[in-house]
């Protein structure tokens, strides 16, 4: 069982029993108490549990454990996503990530670049690089949501305004088939248009099963990117869409 694998098993094992400890993990998937260590170590810095002596227990935050299922959903999509569109971004150059779950896949693979400067209205973006010597991360100010870590409202757009960042990178919570890429907070969305507005290459993420979500907010349009990273080919008329816009599609291979 790969790391991915095992890490979804085991936010399953918290959602049904609460808590897991570390021998009964690695008696179960035949790996080191060590490893089962850095697992759960790593599943803490990325917010979806909490670390106890001994093991982990399940995020008692009825609004973080929303999130942090969320996180785990389609994780192995997500992930390659994220890897395929940290190789869009070179070594010494600024970047802008907005708040969403693949989007933190991003910068999760963005580990090994160096020089970078991150902006970021997502703290736990800021969170996960803390600490890495190579990358200044500047933390977009304003009123802050709890139930995810986003800072969102018009004074998070007037910070982010005065920035210019070579790439953005933006997640969605819907894809429609004519192009149409939404959200459901208009507070998100205008951060979400001013990290596009203020930025040189735009790359959008988002697994395929954005396209069965509907939300009423409209982000931008197919076109108004210059990348789409997804795990599937998108609908035929989305793929005409990005065509005519002159829009890249990548699909990631989950199986890599």
């Amino acid at each position: 069982m790969n790391m991915t694998s095992r890490h979804e098993e085991i936010l399953g094992l918290l959602r049904i029993q609460g808590a897991v400890e570390v021998d009964s993990l690695a008696h179960r998937f035949g790996v080191t108490t060590q490893t089962i260590r850095n697992d759960l170590a790593l599943l803490g810095r990325r917010g979806l549990i909490q670390r106890t002596h001994g093991g982990a227990r399940r995020l008692m935050s009825v609004s973080s454990r929303d999130y942090a299922e969320r996180r785990s959903h389609r994780g192995a999509a997500k992930q390659a996503i994220g890897c395929r569109a940290a190789g869009l971004i070179p070594n010494d150059c600024s970047i802008a990530l907005n708040i969403g779950t693949t989007t933190e896949q991003v910068a999760h693979a963005l580990n090994d670049h160096s020089d970078l400067m991150v902006l970021s209205n997502n703290i736990n973006i800021i969170n996960l690089l803390t600490g890495c010597r190579s990358m200044a991360l500047v933390q977009v100010g304003g009123r802050v949501r709890q139930r995810d870590g986003a800072v969102v409202g018009e004074d998070a757009v007037e910070f982010i305004s005065r920035y210019k960042v070579d790439y953005a990178i933006i997640g969605a919570s819907s894809l429609d088939a004519d192009g149409a890429i939404l959200d459901f907070d208009v507070r998100e969305v205008s951060v979400a248009r001013a990290i596009l507005q203020n930025s040189r290459t735009r790359i959008l993420v988002c697994d395929s099963s954005k396209f069965e979500t509907r939300a009423p907010v409209r982000i931008c349009d197919i076109r108004d990117v210059d990348y789409f990273v997804t795990d599937l080919p998108p609908p035929d008329s989305f793929a005409v869409a990005a065509e005519q816009g002159r829009t890249s599609i990548m699909v990631a291979n989950v199986g890599d």
